[in-house]
């Protein structure tokens, strides 16, 4: 089983970047899927990006050209790197992992794909 810590939320200026990181333990993150989440109060959580076990990445319409996915094997720590911050982007960020291989962007972008969360970590954009 996998445990996952995000960091890196914060308040930033409309047009601004942030980077989130998401910290695994417990087991390395190329046995997982990893995505990206992200949730409104009120709102059902919505998956923007996310990477499968054999590197292929994804990105919801909303973010793609602004977000990117990447990740760090030995730190076993996976990011999202936010670009041209928009305010709509805030919301509370969740790291998410699934343990094995599903089939094109729809299964990797819902957020029932995912077995393991983090706490989140909060993203506001501000005017």
């Amino acid at each position: 089983q996998v445990q996952l810590v995000e960091s890196g939320g914060g308040l930033v200026q409309a047009g601004g970047s942030l980077r989130l990181s998401c910290v695994a333990s417990g087991r390395t993150i190329t046995k997982y899927a990893m995505g990206w989440c992200r949730q409104v109060s009120g709102k059902e959580r919505e998956c923007v990006v996310a990477r499968d076990r054999l590197n292929n990445t994804y990105y919801a319409d909303s973010v793609k050209g602004r977000f990117f996915i990447s990740r760090d094997v030995p730190k076993n720590t996976v990011y999202l790197q936010m670009n041209s911050l928009k305010l709509e982007d805030t919301a509370v960020y969740y790291c998410g992992a699934f343990p094995g291989q599903l089939y094109g962007l729809n299964s990797y972008l819902a957020a029932e794909t995912y077995d393991y969360w983090g706490q989140g970590t909060q993203v506001t954009v501000s005017s």
